[in-house]
């Protein structure tokens, strides 16, 4: 990852290194699901709660590293884009392939979008000081994450119900408003998830505030190498564990 302006040859490596880990962890969740859940009908392996919480560590990690990277981003319009237009593709592929586990609006379109819109707010949100956009954040997310469920609360904790109308819009899936028809076995809408990418792109703004980008400058060797292609290895991992599981399960 590389620095800011001012500094191109230098990469922010320890960056790469734990998009690199996510990517791992990522890749051994989708052949586990796809051992346990596709081929081996186990359909709430992924409801365990150890499960979960990987599951929940793995998307928060790449959409708080999006957030973070996009201070990097010289383009950040057009790299928006193409991550959403990757995003498309899997719905396609997924909608012909697998329909039964098709993607609707998942983690490279929520990345891309927000990419667009933060970007496009940037000279605002930089007047807010770090520490209180990352509360704010925080509290945004936990007041917003029961939006897809019907609901305005504290985390999961319900406060009131919001109106069955916004749902019944059927359109507005991707704001945080799915239908009671609708179905996408990797979702993450813009409400709440949005507020976890700008996590991510006021940490780093507080990281570089303090001077504490200094020890994100060394990577761990293997991992930044990986995180350096993560968008590559994304695309084309589940096609590949679901080649090798067809050949050991078909």
């Amino acid at each position: 990852m590389q620095k800011e302006q001012g500094a191109l040859k230098t990469r922010y490596r320890m960056i790469d290194s734990l998009r690199g880990l996510a990517v791992v962890n990522m890749v051994l969740f989708h052949l586990l699901y796809d051992i346990f859940v596709i081929y081996g009908s186990n359909y709430n392996w992924h409801s365990q709660l150890p499960v979960y919480i990987w599951e929940r560590y793995i998307c928060v990690s790449f959409i708080m590293i999006s957030g973070a990277s996009l201070h990097f981003s010289s383009h950040p319009y057009r790299r928006g884009i193409i991550v959403s237009l990757c995003g498309f593709a899997v719905t396609a592929v997924t909608a012909v392939a697998i329909p039964s586990q098709i993607i609707w609006f998942g983690v490279l379109n929520l990345i891309g979008a927000a990419m667009i819109i933060t970007a496009f707010a940037k000279p605002l949100l930089q007047r807010i000081p770090p520490v209180l956009g990352a509360v704010a954040s925080v509290l945004l997310y936990a007041l917003t994450c029961g939006i897809p469920r019907g609901y305005i609360g504290f985390f999961y904790i319900k406060l009131f119900s919001l109106p069955e109308k916004l749902y019944d819009i059927g359109f507005l899936f991707f704001a945080g408003f799915p239908s009671k028809s609708f179905h996408s076995s990797d979702f993450f809408p813009l409400l709440p998830w949005i507020f976890i990418f700008l996590l991510g792109f006021f940490l780093w703004e507080q990281i570089k505030s303090s001077g504490a980008d200094k020890f994100f400058v060394r990577g761990i060797p293997v991992l930044d190498f990986i995180g350096k292609y993560s968008l590559i290895i994304y695309l084309i991992h589940q096609p590949v564990l679901m080649g090798i599981c067809q050949l050991i399960f078909g």
